[in-house]
């Protein structure tokens, strides 16, 4: 082995705690930007949903019909941009359902007719749980079918029906216009 004099061997030893100190900051600092961006990205999709007067057309359309939905305009508008579906889509099925939640098995914040058969009742913890699930079958059940429309969402919905659903359904979400 070569004798390396301790001057030389300490300033080596400075200079790489000094090279791996700037690579941790600069990791850190990638990480802290990455999460800024990320926190960034968020509010600027909130921005965005209340400029586009979205959340406002459906708490007004809420209120006027007394719904206890109305303070989850926002989540509806969330959930439907996360899962890429019309946003009219979850109020208007939940007043052909339930008229926005004023008739629903109680305790059960089930606006949409989800999972009721019979005596069978979905039950949800509480409605923004409900809108989430609802909106996510939607896009992973029916859209991912090819099932888009309320005439071919009724085909699996509400099978039985004979197009009222699915009439009804597109004239509320036209209502949201």
């Amino acid at each position: 082995p070569i004798a390396v004099p301790l001057d030389i061997a300490t300033h080596r030893f400075d200079a790489a705690a000094e090279e791996f100190r700037t690579v941790a900051l600069l990791e850190t600092k990638s990480q802290a930007d990455t999460r800024k961006k990320a926190a960034d990205l968020a509010l600027d999709s909130l921005v965005l949903a209340k400029q586009d007067g979205r959340i406002e057309k459906i708490k007004q359309f809420m209120q006027k019909y007394n719904s206890p939905l109305e303070p989850y305009a926002q989540d509806i508008v969330e959930a439907a941009d996360e899962y890429g579906l019309d946003y009219r889509l979850i109020p208007a099925i939940s007043l052909q359902e339930s008229n926005l939640c004023l008739k629903i098995p109680t305790d059960s914040h089930n606006c949409w007719g989800y999972g009721i058969y019979g005596n069978s009742v979905h039950r949800f913890s509480d409605y923004k749980e409900g809108i989430y699930t609802v909106t996510k079958t939607l896009a992973t059940k029916y859209k991912n079918k090819g099932l888009v429309t309320p005439e071919q969402i009724m085909t699996m919905w509400t099978p039985s029906s004979n197009g009222s659903w699915a009439h009804s359904v597109n004239y509320f979400m036209e209502k949201l216009n």
